[in-house]
């Protein structure tokens, strides 16, 4: 472990390597209670997870790999999305400093303009129909300036901006932001939660390509619904309602 930063805002764990800075978490936590917001940031994976069991790439010591600890027993297991929102907030708003075209592809993924620069995944403990903890793992490419695995639109800060980031500062910055979005989940303040986080999707103007188990078409999007289904509207006027890995975004137009 190394020394954490003065001025991080929450409790900071540093380490040199983990096969996943969630599991290093889950661990942890599953052995003694560790404080609400808790992070471990590692400089690099060995086993990286995302979305659909896909690896992350991610060169040693470049990129921002993290994962933090909430206790939201507040709420319930059915209105889940709610933290992603939050988290996917706190991320595009922090990355909003450092360039434009900035959006949050749903549910959860961060675009720079058609380009992944960021990714999350959210694993929850329920107690009863309550989520009794929450870890969120994210990883985003600040430094890295080429990319080789066959994942098909990554892209890094450095390669949109030109310039070297401090990772641990935008790890400080997006931890200053996910406590000021949780105080507002606990207030209850859904509704404004939604309206930003609906006016940075990703798409949220325009015709654009999808693709469902019935093929191809284009849409546009309507509205996410609280528990995060993404209501689109296709050519023909017909709304059409997708859970999560129920619809592919397409990249052909």
């Amino acid at each position: 472990m190394m020394h954490s930063p003065d001025g991080f805002p929450v409790p900071l764990i540093r380490i040199r390597e983990t096969n996943s800075t969630n599991l290093y978490l889950n661990h942890l936590c599953n052995e003694t209670v560790q404080a609400e917001f808790t992070t471990v940031i590692s400089r690099y994976q060995t086993a990286g997870r995302g979305q659909r069991g896909n690896s992350w790439e991610s060169e040693d010591g470049k990129n921002l790999l993290f994962s933090f600890v909430l206790y939201p027993g507040f709420l319930e297991a059915k209105r889940q999305f709610l933290l992603s929102q939050i988290i996917s907030l706190a991320i595009k708003e922090t990355l909003d400093v450092y360039t434009n075209d900035i959006s949050i592809k749903w549910p959860n993924d961060i675009y720079w303009k058609d380009k992944k620069i960021c990714g999350m995944l959210i694993e929850h403990n329920l107690a009863g129909s309550y989520i009794e903890r929450s870890i969120a793992g994210i990883g985003i490419n600040i430094n890295q300036q080429q990319f080789f695995s066959p994942a098909p639109n990554p892209v890094s800060l450095w390669q949109i901006t030109g310039k070297e980031e401090n990772p641990v500062e935008i790890a400080s910055d997006i931890m200053q932001r996910v406590q000021e979005y949780y105080r507002l989940l606990r207030q209850d303040a859904v509704e404004q939660i939604g309206v930003r986080y609906q006016k940075s999707l990703f798409r949220r103007n325009g015709l654009h390509s999808y693709k469902d188990a019935e093929g191809e078409f284009k849409a546009t999007i309507l509205r996410v619904e609280p528990e995060g289904r993404l209501i689109l509207k296709d050519e023909n006027g017909k709304e059409r309602g997708y859970m999560f890995k129920e619809v592919e975004f397409r990249f052909t137009d």
